[in-house]
């Protein structure tokens, strides 16, 4: 019989993806809704300073697989070792981040295991008759959210997106396990050799780690995006964008923020020239405070709006910039 809940926990040169925090926090919500135990695989080379932090986001258990050849992510290696994991221990429920290295990763060792896979996930329940995962997902584009099962197959498998989830806040647990994990590892399992790590250049701020974001919408127009950023720049902040402000090329995709985009909890969002579809909203309406700028009293946006200012954002905000380089 299947039990507890598995969050793979993503690391990069011996660092934790904030990602694997959020799921540790969903998968402890979900262990606690089945009564179950919530355990932490982690892969690497000499990551033992990171099994703390797991057990204090939520983790009763950490099944470690240290190993030479998982320092840097292999598809192969990587594969091998979660699929050896699952075939050992049954679990019910397994969760990885939708990350580059998650989507990589997760589709592999689902087929290898026969399960499904629930990809790019926005919400995760438990369904209270059959206790069965019910797994959330933008589908057809964005334009309809499908709640997808698994009940015949184990474990349930899902990939979550960053930022949609919430990690918790740290403590101390009561008990805690660690298991060390051996997989018979072989020359052949290292198909490719790298050779070189060359970094990208200099990268822009992700939006999910920023505190303040300045949101433009197609109202903008690419002209007045300048603005946007002069203004994030006055609060600390960075510059996002709907999506259809993206399309228009107003832009770059990493900074888009909705369904298809991002999902971003800031403390202040300021959506400016944004009608609010319902895609939108799905990726930011958990922002601490939502300011609203838009010309149609009537726009979805001053739904979810903490404050809503009805007027021209293009004679709006040249005031308030210029009011915040007065009071600087």
């Amino acid at each position: 019989m299947s039990k507890d809940v598995l969050v793979f926990c993503e690391q990069r040169d011996g660092k934790l993806q904030k990602v694997s925090l959020e799921l540790l926090g969903e998968g402890r919500k979900l262990a606690d809704d089945l009564g179950q135990k919530l355990v932490a695989l982690l892969l690497g080379h000499e990551t033992t300073d990171l099994h703390q932090t797991l057990f204090n986001h939520g983790a009763s258990e950490v099944i470690s697989v240290d190993h030479s050849i998982l320092k840097d992510y292999m598809t192969e290696p990587y594969t091998k070792a979660v699929t050896a994991v699952l075939n050992e221990y049954n679990f019910d429920i397994v969760l990885i981040g939708a990350t580059a290295i998650g989507r990589d990763l997760a589709p592999r060792v689902a087929c290898r295991i026969k399960t499904g896979l629930t990809a790019d996930c926005t919400k995760l329940d438990i369904d209270p008759e059959t206790k069965n995962l019910l797994m959330t997902r933008p589908a057809f584009g964005g334009n309809i959210l499908a709640t997808i099962i698994c009940p015949e197959h184990r474990p349930q498998m899902a990939s979550i997106r960053p930022g949609v989830m919430i990690a918790r806040e740290p403590e101390v647990p009561a008990q805690c396990e660690i298991t060390w994990f051996e997989v018979p590892f072989e020359a052949s399992d290292q198909n490719v050799t790298i050779l070189e790590t060359v970094m990208a250049g200099k990268k822009s701020a992700d939006i999910t780690e920023s505190k303040v974001l300045i949101s433009g919408g197609r109202g903008t127009g690419k002209e007045n995006f300048t603005t946007l950023k002069k203004l994030a720049g006055l609060l600390g902040g960075q510059i996002s964008a709907s999506r259809a402000a993206v399309d228009a090329g107003y832009a770059s995709k990493d900074r888009q923020v909705g369904q298809t985009g991002k999902t971003v909890r800031p403390q202040l969002y300021m959506a400016c020239g944004i009608s609010g579809a319902i895609q939108h909203l799905a990726g930011m309406e958990e922002s601490e405070l939502i300011i609203a700028i838009n010309k149609t009293p009537l726009a979805p946006i001053f739904d979810v709006a903490d404050v809503g200012i009805v007027g021209d954002m293009h004679k709006i905000l040249p005031k308030l910039i210029a009011r915040l380089e007065k009071e600087q």
